[in-house]
């Protein structure tokens, strides 16, 4: 009879131990990795702003008489707005970008050509370049790049030959620019850049005429000028990404 409790007791213990089982608490399993951050890439585009030096030299010439150059540096900053992208694999990035700046640029000059007096002020008031730029992420975070294209200038002179206000002579230029920098993607869409550039905007031909025909003849005298300026900025981009992060 013994034996046959002891049976049943073990044989009820055994049946009901799995569903007291199940009603234990279970400690849970470990939160999942998150997920790895995404790559770093230039793709994408970008807006900003920039300041810095400005260094002009503005050659004159008054009736083939050679006035010398007239040098000059000032202050300048303005915006930019562009675009890249980044090679997959790869640290090579191509991009665009349109720049507009005002200057301070604007120096007095006075000379005498063996017969006139004569008083130039020139000025650069703005500049407006559109590059096509190359680089190369040596880092995920540093690119140093290479950049050309076209660019724009008001250039203007107020000239008086002997007391005589003849106004202001000036137009929109077109030239070239070149130059190169390298830029620093400090945080989460944004970048900062130091940059120098060179621009040459040409030769520009003005005839002056003298109503009463003192300083020029009838068919007027020749006024002939070439700017050439050249720039070293700093600024900062808030990039916009193309799907991705842009770091």
């Amino acid at each position: 009879m013994k034996k046959l409790l002891l049976s049943a007791v073990t044989f009820t213990a055994l049946a009901v131990a799995p569903a007291l089982a199940a009603d234990l608490p279970r400690k849970a399993p470990p939160p999942a990795a998150p997920p790895p951050p995404p790559p770093i890439t230039w793709t994408g585009c970008y807006i900003g702003a920039n300041i810095g030096g400005i260094f002009g030299r503005f050659d004159a010439n008054f009736n083939d008489f050679e006035a010398g150059s007239n040098r000059r540096s000032g202050f300048t900053g303005g915006g930019q707005i562009g675009c890249d992208y980044q090679f997959a694999g790869s640290g090579w990035v191509i991009g665009i970008r349109d720049m507009f700046n005002g200057t301070t640029l604007s120096r007095d000059r006075t000379f005498f050509d063996g017969v006139n007096f004569v008083d130039v002020h020139t000025r650069l008031n703005w500049f407006d370049t559109l590059t096509g730029r190359l680089g190369y992420a040596w880092t995920p975070n540093w690119l140093l790049y290479g950049q050309g294209g076209v660019a724009w200038t008001r250039a203007s002179a107020d000239l008086t030959v002997n007391n005589f206000d003849f106004g202001s002579v000036g137009r929109t230029r077109t030239g070239w620019t070149a130059g190169g920098g390298v830029e620093w993607m400090f945080a989460r869409g944004w970048s900062a850049f130091l940059e120098g550039n060179y621009m040459d905007f040409g030769d520009n031909d003005h005839t002056i005429f003298d109503p009463l025909h003192v300083t020029c003849p009838v068919g007027g005298c020749n006024f002939s000028t070439h700017a050439k300026a050249a720039t070293v900025l700093v600024g900062v981009n808030y990039r916009f990404g193309w799907g991705k992060a842009p770091y």
